[in-house]
């Protein structure tokens, strides 16, 4: 018996010496290290610099997943405008996400409500972001039901939002970055869980949540938690807050450029699709772009429905004005069934599964808009670039502005003239006319355009068809607004767009369709 204690006391030497050394070596070593110096990552006895695994990012709340490539943009249509401002050109479009549809009067109300429960006492906050319900006034028209009911009335949850400003769309899209990255926070530990209810309870600036000051100023956000076991930790072992390194804060939403909305309005996904198998050839030999269709439908380039296909919608694949005074057809055979804006989900979806990029409402791309387009543009257009970077006090610190985001200014030209890639802060200028004469545009001087003058596209219930096609293009000034303008939101796409999100949503490229003939759900 003795003997028998004294070999089972041996082993369990052994497996406790066996046990210690395998911590140890755990302990001084880590699954990932630096193939640069060998240095272990996660690992606080050698820096405890955390390296993210990256996965690809599943799209957003209501974003469809849009594969980039090349695409002829530009005016597909006879130029009977004579505005001669959109000559065709190929260009190309990285992979990104946007909106399933236009942001509806019930989003938008939600972004109100948040405004008001967080800055109650600020009426210059609110004020700014209310649309203008006004802009559905008219001298010779009784339009006052919309002026009243349009923007609040459950009636109208789905309907788009008009009204809104190109500045406001833009603010719009800063409020839903810092709503989904609080969000994301909270279910990771980063924030208390009772974090929405003490924003709404302190009110203002000091209380709310923004995204770059919690990156950049993360001691200025009250309510902020260090989740226990987190593999995000300091040099010293200590949990720490989220850094954009770490691979947890959404890149943020935008409008889309014009250059983007063109391509997604398209969905030109059949081109190089290999339809007995339900997905793409795969074989560069099929690398073709011929299809020039001028609407966002490709199977039908009339517009019409298919008649075989029996469904509650309209006869139209789209909402607009067939001809003067004749905005939804005839009693008993009518077209779009829409007198004024139709429900976000209304008609087909395109084939990114995408709806009303053409009709119901025009929308806002985040371009500045001039008339004449270089013929040798980058092989991404887009203008409106201008440089900022965050203001920091004489103390050296961050300060925040009304709504809680730290203030930024201007980049000096003094600090860019030594850049060979561009010279100066402000590029909405750049070879903005003709390049020989080197001509500038001058709001309300010598011309109706300049530095205010933001692209929509893709029509409204109250254009004609030709306004429809996705290479055209209009202007309006960035604080004004109108019964027939909308918009939708963007997001750019991180790192390897050859392997894409999954699981995509349906319209994809890389999916087979579902039945679009189905009831769908708002």
């Amino acid at each position: 018996m003795t003997h028998m204690l004294t070999v089972f006391s041996r082993n369990n030497f052994l497996l406790l010496i066996i046990l210690a050394f395998s911590l140890t070596a755990c302990k001084s070593s880590s699954k990932h290290k630096s193939s640069m110096t060998g240095w272990s990552y996660d690992n606080k006895d050698q820096g405890n610099f955390h390296v993210a695994k990256y996965k690809a990012p599943k799209a957003g709340p209501g974003l469809v997943y849009i594969p980039g490539g090349t695409f002829i943009m530009g005016s597909k249509q006879e130029d009977v405008m004579g505005f001669n401002n959109n000559a065709p050109k190929r260009i190309t479009v990285p992979s990104f996400f946007i909106d399933e549809t236009e942001v509806a009067n019930v989003h938008y109300r939600e972004y109100i409500n948040w405004l008001d429960q967080t800055f109650p006492s600020d009426t210059a906050v609110m004020n700014k972001a209310l649309p203008d319900t006004l802009c559905w006034r008219e001298e010779l028209a009784y339009n006052e039901p919309y002026v009243e009911f349009y923007f609040r009335h459950p009636a109208y949850n789905f309907y788009p939002v008009v009204g809104v400003s190109w500045l406001q769309a833009r603010d719009f899209c800063i409020w839903r970055t810092d709503r989904v990255n609080e969000l994301k926070l909270e279910k990771k530990g980063f924030l208390k869980k009772d974090f929405t209810q003490k924003e709404t309870q302190g009110g203002g600036a000091s209380g709310s949540f923004a995204t770059d000051t919690y990156l950049n100023d993360p001691g200025a956000i009250k309510n902020k938690a260090n989740p226990k076991n987190s593999a995000i930790q300091d040099v010293a072992g200590k949990p720490r807050s989220v850094k954009m390194e770490d691979g947890i804060i959404n890149p943020g939403y935008r409008l889309p450029t014009e250059a983007e909305w063109e391509y997604a309005a398209y969905g030109q996904t059949t081109q190089n699709f290999d339809q007995k198998k339900k997905e793409p050839s795969g074989s560069l030999d099929d690398e073709m772009d011929v299809d020039q269709q001028v609407y966002s439908w490709s199977k039908n380039p009339t517009g019409l429905r298919d008649t075989k296909v029996e469904h509650m919608q309209g006869a139209f694949l789209a909402n607009f004005k067939q001809r003067s005074g004749d905005n939804m057809g005839v009693v008993g055979g009518l077209n779009d069934r829409s007198a004024i804006t139709s429900t976000v989900k209304s008609f087909f979806p395109n084939d990114f599964g995408l709806y009303n990029m053409c009709g119901n409402v025009s929308e806002w791309c985040g371009d500045i808009y001039r008339p004449l387009t270089p013929a040798d543009v980058p092989d991404n257009p887009y203008r409106g670039n201008k440089n900022q970077k965050l203001y920091k006090n004489a103390s050296g610190q961050f300060e925040r502005d009304s709504t809680g985001h730290l203030k930024k200014v201007d980049v000096s030209d003094q600090e860019t003239k030594n850049r060979r890639n561009y010279k100066h802060n402000n590029d909405t200028n750049v070879q903005d006319g003709d390049s020989a004469s080197h001509s500038f545009y001058d709001t309300g001087n010598t011309t109706l355009i300049g530095d205010k003058s933001r692209v929509y596209k893709g029509g409204g219930w109250n254009d004609r068809p030709y306004w429809l096609s996705p290479g055209e293009r209009r202007f309006l000034d960035e604080d004004q607004s109108s019964s027939s303008i909308g918009f939708r939101c963007a997001q750019t796409a991180l790192a390897d767009q050859a392997n894409p999100p999954s699981p995509f949503k349906q319209g994809s490229l890389y999916t087979a369709p579902k039945n679009r003939n189905k009831k769908r759900k708002m």
